[in-house]
């Protein structure tokens, strides 16, 4: 039986030595991505491919391109791909903002790396869209304080959500709380410039 919901387990996808963004966090970028079924959507810094293959899951007819850099990463998206049978997804080997001009109009975009090009990317995606729908996750400090720098002199409206989660982890015949890294979600709509955070 065919699951609706996003949610695939971490341990199902092939990873290899490539940061991915974990199950619970996935789900949240993609609910505040605001999808619907005809959606195109980026994935810059795709990583393993996790957030394309949970969103090409929601519907044939989401057209997902998985944008990555690293050819370890790359190889692996395309495993995960066939893994998971989706057809609606292209890989494309580029380091954003090139290329992405090449690429058919997004309607969505999901940041999860930029190689510190942040603002590129940015003005890139306004370029093919201004009313593009945008997530961005960030762990670490210095991409957080961008990020917001950024946004606060384009003067975008947008969310952000630090998410922080544990999972119970056997230690002998007790169960401990083991911390994840806490995440910050920032989600905006390119167009919405009216300037209140």
């Amino acid at each position: 039986m065919k699951q609706i919901t996003p949610g695939i387990s971490d341990s199902q996808f092939i990873r290899g030595q490539v940061p991915m963004t974990k199950e619970e966090v996935r789900v949240l970028s993609i609910c505040k991505l605001h999808l619907d079924e005809n959606s195109i959507v980026y994935d810059i810094g795709s990583g393993t491919g996790s957030v394309a293959a949970e969103i090409a899951r929601l519907s044939e007819k989401i057209k997902v391109y998985a944008i990555e850099t690293k050819s370890e990463a790359v190889s692996l998206i395309k495993e995960n791909v066939q893994k998971f049978g989706l057809k609606n997804i292209e890989v494309v080997e580029s380091l954003a903002p090139a290329g992405l001009e090449k690429l058919p109009a997004a309607s969505h975009a999901f940041i999860g790396g930029t190689k510190g090009q942040f603002k590129e990317i940015l003005s890139a995606l306004y370029q093919i869209n201004p009313s593009m729908r945008i997530v961005v996750n960030a762990v670490t400090l210095e991409s957080i304080s961008n990020i917001q720098k950024v946004l606060l002199n384009l003067s975008i409206n947008y969310e952000c959500l630090q998410m922080s989660f544990s999972r119970s982890e056997k230690a002998g015949s007790y169960h401990l709380m083991k911390a994840e890294n806490p995440i910050y979600i920032f989600s905006f709509n390119l167009n919405d410039k009216s300037g209140e955070c």
